[in-house]
């Protein structure tokens, strides 16, 4: 099976030792994406709402590299640092899914890296 490295500067490079993509036979592996702004390398400011919107761009960035799309993307999973911004993260998060919905886990959890509220990584079907 071949494995691929998805790498693009269009979204944040790895925080450790970790790529930001895996392709692997029919399927993409995203790393977990944060709010963080690939040119700054900072998290952007405001709310969840934005954070969740820069991790959204940022999953997508990853699929552009790979020649794909959300429309390509199987299962999800959503990490909060408080399970009240479901409801927010949930309708950016509806944007960028309109065909396919994929399967998706969401949990809320103690922190996050960088001081992040969200955190969003996907896997993507990459097959015919």
């Amino acid at each position: 099976m071949a494995v691929d490295v998805i790498k693009t500067e269009k979204a944040p490079g790895a925080v450790g030792p970790y790529s930001q993509a895996i392709k692997a036979g029919d399927f993409l592996f995203a790393s977990g994406q944060v709010a963080l702004d690939p040119a700054k390398g900072k998290l952007v400011g405001g709310g969840v709402v934005d954070q969740a919107e820069q991790c959204m761009k940022n999953v997508g960035a990853l699929l552009e590299a790979a020649g794909l799309s959300f429309d390509h993307v199987v299962k999800t999973t959503v990490y909060l640092t408080n399970i009240e911004y479901f409801g927010a993260v949930n309708e950016v998060y509806g944007k960028y899914f309109q065909k396919t919905l994929p399967a998706r886990s969401c949990v809320a959890i103690a922190n996050l890296p960088k001081g992040a509220s969200v955190e969003v990584e996907v896997i993507a079907y990459c097959g015919k």
